[in-house]
């Protein structure tokens, strides 16, 4: 539970001042990447990055060594504009802002999902880690 703390902690601290619902919107918006059915959950969103070329960075956020960093443009290239702006649009804030956000949150979510470095089989392993996330995510808000 501890490392779950953590990554609450610093996924507010990479805020700033920004509001309790921004925050809260980001990490659904992650939440959703990662575990939307229609995409294929988040084997659909590495598979994302394999096409775009970035297979190596996501396998690091899986993978139990170091995170690879990712720049808000090729995180972008991987969701696409429309994803991205439909994003943008639901929480307020610019599409830049979105990307740049969520290039620093969805490495550290996917490496919490992911602790024993293997991509949780089956939506239930998935949903349980997503839901003490958010969980905690709450309490800090």
């Amino acid at each position: 539970m501890g490392l779950l703390d953590s990554i609450v902690g610093q996924v507010a601290g990479s805020l700033g001042g920004g509001a309790a619902g921004q925050q809260g919107g980001l990490l659904e918006a992650v939440t959703g990447l990662i575990n939307n059915p229609q995409t294929g959950g988040l084997q659909g969103l590495i598979q994302s990055f394999e096409q775009q070329g970035l297979g190596h960075v996501i396998s690091s956020w899986v993978g139990t060594g170091q995170n690879l960093p990712i720049s808000a443009e090729q995180l972008q290239s991987v969701l696409g504009n429309e994803q991205v702006q439909a994003m943008a649009q639901k929480l307020g804030l610019s599409p830049q802002d979105i990307s740049s956000h969520l290039s620093q949150l969805l490495p550290q979510v996917v490496d919490k999902v992911t602790p024993d470095g293997t991509v949780p089989q089956g939506g239930d392993a998935l949903q349980s880690a997503i839901g003490m996330l958010g969980g905690l995510f709450n309490k800090q808000g």
